[in-house]
């Protein structure tokens, strides 16, 4: 039986997720909209430069508290654009609509330094890049901070800056052997996106 990439992250979030329930009460749900910058997906969709920095996004995260600060953190998020690139085949151009998702999980370090709460977060899972039925699927890694600020006492807002690091390919090959032992270089492609959010934090 073959199992989706994103159902198995779905199931290992979910599982995570009941696993810390066990350990704490304190559940934080955040609707997120920033921008995030950054094209190399967007080309690998296509197969051609595009000349686009960047586009908005939107999502969310869940957070479940965990001890001193700690908390696991899930991350959804969908990010849209309108790409255009001249045909190899003719002088028309052509038009694309490319859609960005991500599903990541991990954690998110908070420090109790007075009412404003600085963080750090560190996450991994997939992106899903794709236009026209045409998806590639990648593994993703996430790392970030920002400072969430109480409003109220289940309200709060929430201001990230975050880094991804998406794996698009990679190539390995034996440098040299000596004695049945082998130097292996790696060439790996990445993808480099850089976000702004803000988010408001709804505390159950």
């Amino acid at each position: 039986m073959r199992h989706s990439p994103f159902a198995i992250v779905a199931l290992s979030i979910a599982l995570s997720f009941r696993a810390t329930m066990a350990l704490a009460q304190t559940v934080e749900a955040s609707p997120v909209g920033g921008y995030r910058f950054g094209g190399d997906l967007f080309e690998l969709v296509t197969d051609e430069r595009v000349d686009l920095d960047g586009a908005p996004v939107v999502g969310g995260t869940v957070n479940v508290a965990m001890h001193d600060g700690l908390s696991f953190e899930a991350l959804v998020t969908r990010q849209r654009a309108d790409v255009t690139t001249q045909s190899a085949v003719s002088a028309a151009p052509v038009h694309w609509r490319v859609v960005v998702d991500q599903y990541l999980a991990g954690g998110r370090q908070e420090f109790d330094f007075g009412r404003a709460r600085p963080f750090l977060t560190g996450l991994l899972g997939l992106t899903r890049s794709g236009a026209d039925g045409d998806n590639e699927v990648r593994f993703t890694v996430a790392a970030g901070g920002g400072i969430k600020v109480p409003i109220q006492r289940r309200l709060g807002l929430r201001l990230d800056g975050r880094v991804f690091t998406t794996f698009i390919d990679a190539d390995s090959r034996a440098v040299a052997c000596v004695s049945g032992t082998c130097l292996v270089g790696l060439d790996v492609n990445v993808a480099w996106q850089a976000e702004f959010t803000a988010a408001m934090v709804l505390v159950f």
